[in-house]
């Protein structure tokens, strides 16, 4: 039985925890600030975290005591114990989990995995090997990037306002279907949109009329 599930999951308004204000609590917080309310407890923060002191709570602490970590977790949907010391995470992960919340461990293999995100305007591809290989993540990222360009972004876009035209004209919904196909199988539509998306939009309309 495969272990961990690929899944895409709204967290806007939920509580993200991290633990550890070094490089690697930094590349959490820039992560998932885009997405959640985040909270990183340090007993010390490198100078890159003053980028981000208006994206996220910045928590400094003396001592992280068990009586302060479940201050924290006790209402975290995620938390991420990214501290250099090993002990002090296997209790915040501990503690995370007695109050329900998700875990992701940056040393080793946990419940919850942050893949490699390519994004492309509204497409989203994640990339994991499961934690065995970081660094192939993310070379395969760079691979799919070129391959994956930013005309897909914009060919999402207009596949979806096609669409809404075509519900207008057509009653037909096999003939939507075969004129979605057809643009989306159109070169010309396609090196349209790397110039511009009015004129890939223009000649997408060619099929209506």
């Amino acid at each position: 039985m495969k272990t961990h599930l690929p899944l895409f999951i709204d967290v806007r308004g939920r509580k993200i925890v991290i633990f550890g204000g070094g490089a690697v609590g930094k590349r959490k917080a820039s992560l998932f600030s885009q997405y959640a309310d985040v909270t990183v407890v340090s007993k010390d923060f490198i100078k890159e975290f003053q980028h981000l002191k208006n994206k996220v709570t910045l928590i400094e602490s003396g001592e992280i005591t068990e009586e302060l970590i479940e201050s924290y977790v006790k209402d975290a949907f995620l938390v991420v114990p990214s501290t250099n010391n090993r002990d002090l995470n296997e209790a915040i992960e501990r503690l995370a989990k007695e109050h329900g919340a998700l875990v992701n461990r940056v040393d080793k293999v946990s419940e919850v995995i942050v893949p490699s995100v390519i994004h492309r305007g509204s497409i989203t591809i994640a990339i994991s090997t499961d934690a065995l290989s970081p660094a192939l993540s993310r070379y395969m990222r760079k691979r799919v990037e070129e391959v994956i360009t930013p005309e897909f972004g914009m060919m999402a876009k207009l596949q979806n306002e096609m669409r809404e035209i075509l519900k207008k004209e057509i009653t037909s919904q096999h003939e939507r279907k075969r004129i979605l196909l057809c643009i989306l199988n159109d070169e010309t539509i396609w090196l349209a949109l790397g110039e511009s998306y009015e004129k890939a939009h223009s000649l997408s309309m060619s099929y209506i009329s």
